[in-house]
């Protein structure tokens, strides 16, 4: 999981790069997909590992990932028709939603995966 966070966090850095050297909409567009679908990807494999190994708090981490889920698509959609003001606005839902995620809910499983010998 934590390789897959930073994959994420990688292609937040493309989208940032993109919006500051002034990259055209096709290429911010491509990346914004990349993102979601990763994102996507990111959490159902997580979900999956959780539902493997029994984790009680797996209704609510997947309650949580459909809700950063949803919140992630319609902003990526609001972003991709309009202009740079709310691409950074974007951009700063994604870091600190992902960082309150990875600092809340995922360490909540960390520890208790580990307890099973998962690392």
């Amino acid at each position: 999981m934590d390789d897959q966070h930073g994959i994420l966090l990688d292609v937040m850095n493309e989208l940032r790069l993109a919006q500051l050297h002034g990259s055209d909409r096709e290429q911010v567009d491509k990346l914004l997909e990349q993102l979601v679908e990763f994102t996507r990807m990111h959490l159902w494999s997580e979900e999956r590992l959780l539902e493997l190994n029994e984790f009680p708090g797996l209704v609510e981490h997947r309650a949580e990932h459909r809700s950063l889920l949803s919140q992630m698509q319609e902003s990526a959609r609001r972003a991709q028709h309009s202009e740079g003001v709310q691409m950074r606005c974007f951009l700063r839902f994604l870091c600190d939603g992902f960082q309150e995620h990875m600092e809340g809910m995922d360490m909540e499983y960390g520890p208790w995966l580990n307890e099973r010998g998962i690392f």
